[in-house]
């Protein structure tokens, strides 16, 4: 019996994290990736200045540090649509899906980042869709750079402000918010990278 199950997980690649454990995440800390997948080497190719291809933000549920992001192609069931997100801080930084991470805080202003985290979990209750047009325009639906940045706005700290990318695609140009034009805020300051 034993030999069986063992056969039958010979093949079957397990998950494991790449966050670091000991890692203390507050509220309002930001959570950056590198992925795996094809998505992440798009995002990778605009981003010339960056190191990651998603975001999210850390937020308390009932006392439990989770994560909220906005993700295309990572359903948690057979017909989850793309939409804002939470799962614990291991399985954002699963091994499936990240191959690189870093956390990032404001610095000095507790506040802000907690309303920022209030407003992300807001989102996540909503059900708020992914935004395939990426435009942070309309608020109905948003990308993961959209989220952290209405966060941290209606919180009273945007951190992207007004930097945006021009992403040229087949017969479509959009303007849009890259990791890198939040994540190299000098107001944010690096917890750990890994």
């Amino acid at each position: 019996m034993i030999m069986l199950a063992m056969l039958a997980s010979c093949g079957k690649k397990t998950a494991g994290s790449i966050l670091p454990e000991g890692c203390k995440l507050r509220a309002g800390d930001l959570v950056f990736r590198r992925g795996n997948g094809l998505t992440s080497r798009a995002v990778m190719l605009a981003d010339r200045h960056g190191s990651y291809s998603h975001v999210g933000i850390v937020v308390d549920s009932c006392g439990v540090m989770m994560v909220v992001h906005a993700v295309p192609g990572e359903p948690d069931y057979e017909g989850d649509p793309d939409r804002v997100k939470m799962e614990t801080p291991e399985k954002f930084y699963s091994s499936i899906n990240a191959k690189m991470g870093e956390v990032k805080r404001l610095r000095g202003d507790t506040a802000v980042a907690a309303r920022a985290a209030r407003y992300a979990l807001e989102a996540y209750r909503r059900g708020v869709l992914f935004d395939h047009d990426y435009d942070d325009g309309d608020s109905t639906r948003m990308y993961c750079c959209e989220l952290v940045e209405r966060a941290y706005a209606g919180a009273g700290r945007p951190l992207a402000g007004g930097a945006r990318h021009t992403v040229h695609l087949p017969g479509v140009r959009i303007e849009c918010i890259l990791p890198s034009d939040i994540c190299n805020n000098a107001a944010l300051e690096t917890v750990i990278s890994f």
